[in-house]
């Protein structure tokens, strides 16, 4: 049996990080639950190119990839504690304490700037473009990492909530207009909500 598409309803890539363990229907799913669900996770969530992950696949030992995903899983758990601490509200310069080991993995990224063709003009012009150097398995941390940098530099936390479906773990940047979306997806959680709100109206009018 093939691996589920990941989840992507977060609207920012760090909270789509935390949602890469769901229950989408009745069974938890784990999406990073080894190291070969690491890499397609970080592929779909085009954090990664997919010759880099190729790349760094050919390259590990064995079990490595293993390792990482347990290192992935880890940092998923700690940050999913702060982001559900801090939600609906802004953060402030004092949460930087608690963010001590995300600065720590940025420390380690060895990225860089290059000079190249500017895509898709053909006319010879150059831009800047940053990469990295992925040197072992572990730097497959180093793309999430700065993808919760940027969530909690970028989003208003004040934004950021929970699906309000009764069994759903889901999280969310709310960017509506009037910040007053309730459900990860009107597809999912917010049909089930309106399918029980139905029930619960034909149960209130019987006789």
């Amino acid at each position: 049996m093939g691996r589920l598409p990941a989840i992507f309803v977060g609207d920012a890539p760090g909270l789509d990080f935390l949602n890469s363990i769901a229950t989408p229907i009745d069974i938890p799913v784990d999406w990073i639950g080894d190291g070969e669900g690491l890499l397609a996770w970080l592929e779909q969530a085009q954090l990664m190119r997919a010759d880099e992950l190729e790349s760094i696949r050919t390259r590990a030992l064995p079990g490595e990839l293993d390792m990482v995903a347990d290192q992935a899983r880890a940092l998923r758990e700690w940050f999913g504690g702060f982001v559900r601490q801090h939600k609906g509200r802004p953060l402030i310069a004092e949460d930087l304490r608690e963010l001590e080991p995300l600065n720590r993995l940025l420390e380690r990224d060895e990225a860089f700037g290059r000079l190249v063709p500017q895509q898709g003009t053909g006319n010879g012009a150059l831009e800047l473009r940053f990469t990295r150097r992925w040197r072992s398995p572990e730097a497959l941390l180093l793309p999430i990492g700065e993808a919760l940098a940027r969530l909690v530099c970028a989003e208003d936390f004040s934004h950021v909530k929970a699906c309000e479906g009764p069994a759903c773990t889901l999280l969310f940047a709310d960017h509506t207009r009037g910040h007053g979306r309730r459900w990860c997806s009107m597809a999912i959680c917010g049909n089930r909500a309106k399918q029980a709100a139905h029930r619960h109206r034909l149960k209130a009018h019987r006789p």
